[in-house]
């Protein structure tokens, strides 16, 4: 069946899509400069492999919790399907899939616009939902292995996500991280915690709008070849720095930061990247950090917390030491900021119920811990700067420069 692929109300291509909503065929290109990020060969043309992985990324990944068991409750539902019931349709971007022969108004079925079913939410997450289900629905390309949904609150745009057993700790991470960046002034998507039916959920602001959207690192990074003997983070810098991008490096470094001290798992490409201008195509500047909940031992026993054998660390290094080490200024950096900050962790779990005291301090605990290390490893990156600044201005002062 042929389907328009469309950026709000602009044609980008015709493409012909399979019974199983594959690209089988590109057929007509309108507009190659509208094209999907990272799906244009060097010769900027479209690539329809990679135009595929990016149709296919859109949909909710196999690996999201409890996925396989809702949706066997529905027969005939399967994430690909979904994703066509609401024609690609997403809050993080504007791009979407108009059927040829039934053509429809981007103004009347945008999400940021008008209003949307929450029935797929409520399904996903294993709660109450109306029959028979309205489909369209945002959830249907959400991304990410934690259940969510997308809902409207005051006529703003939500993502309400989940925690995992067996202390569903995520959402308290995201509020914990928070806290964090508030107090260092670092640019992030504030979340708070509530609590429906006994269990936390994590609640953000959609930070995408009508003017704007996300195009994640992974997608930044595609169009340019990575040369062997540069790293993944200079590639990315690079990569943000030939679209004129000022401060990438520093807005990066603080990431990292960020994560070192939350002891983040799954920065993975998809979880940071950059905000673009829908109409001029001109990408504005570093996206705000965001989705720090798989950290601080979350799917640890209490009494494993702190080890970090087999810790993961992504996107740069497998390893939070050597990953803390690209960072090359920390002169943004007030750790001061942070003390005293143990009180307002505490006061976000006052009303868990899977979060006992004895975890709670430990979290609290490591999370100093995390902090201490950090202060020595910055006094000892200072002094080391200082030294390299002494010998230089030795040296020319012994060469009568």
């Amino acid at each position: 069946m042929t389907h328009t692929l469309m950026h709000q109300k602009l044609k980008v291509a015709d493409v012909i899509l399979n019974s199983s909503h594959r690209i089988d065929e590109i057929v007509t290109v309108y507009d190659e400069e509208r094209l999907p990020i990272g799906t244009k060969t060097v010769n900027g043309k479209p690539d329809k492999q990679m135009l595929n992985v990016w149709w296919s990324n859109r949909r909710i990944p196999l690996s999201r919790s409890g996925l396989k068991d809702h949706l066997e409750r529905e027969p005939f539902l399967t994430p690909d399907v979904l994703q066509m019931k609401s024609w690609g349709l997403s809050l993080s971007d504007h791009y979407w899939m108009n059927p040829v022969a039934t053509p429809l108004n981007w103004d009347e079925i945008n999400f940021f616009d008008n209003a949307f079913s929450e029935d797929v939410g409520h399904l996903l997450m294993g709660e109450k939902h109306s029959k028979p289900l309205d489909l369209v629905s945002p959830d249907n390309t959400s991304d990410g292995w934690l259940k969510k949904k997308w809902k409207i609150m005051d006529g703003k745009r939500y993502l309400v996500k989940a925690g995992s057993s067996p202390a569903y700790q995520e959402p308290y991470n995201e509020a914990i991280a928070s806290l964090l960046m508030d107090r260092l002034g670092i640019d992030h998507i504030p979340y708070h915690v509530v609590i429906e039916d006994d269990f936390p959920y994590s609640v953000c602001e959609n930070f995408v709008t009508r003017e704007t959207e996300l195009v994640s690192a992974w997608y930044v990074m595609q169009g340019t070849k990575r040369p062997n003997h540069v790293s993944l983070y200079e590639h990315y810098i690079a990569c943000c720095e030939a679209q004129r991008l000022t401060s990438v490096r520093e807005e990066i470094d603080k990431m990292i930061v960020v994560d070192y001290l939350m002891v983040n798992e799954d920065r993975h490409q998809n979880n940071f990247g950059l905000i673009r201008d829908v109409k001029t195509l001109k990408f504005i500047g570093v996206a705000p950090i965001f989705d720090t909940g798989t950290a601080l031992w979350f799917d640890q026993f209490t009494h494993m917390m702190g080890s970090t054998k087999r810790l993961a660390c992504k996107p740069f290094k497998s390893n939070h030491e050597n990953q803390l080490k690209l960072v090359t200024s920390f002169n943004w950096l007030k750790l001061e900021q942070l003390s005293d900050i143990e009180d307002e962790i505490r006061a976000l779990f006052i009303d868990s119920l899977y979060i006992d005291e004895t975890r709670r301090e430990q979290i609290i605990d490591l999370l100093k811990i995390r902090i201490s290390k950090l202060k020595t490893y910055v006094e000892q990156f200072s002094k080391s700067v200082d030294d390299v600044k002494d010998d230089v201005t030795q040296n020319m002062a012994y060469s009568g420069k």
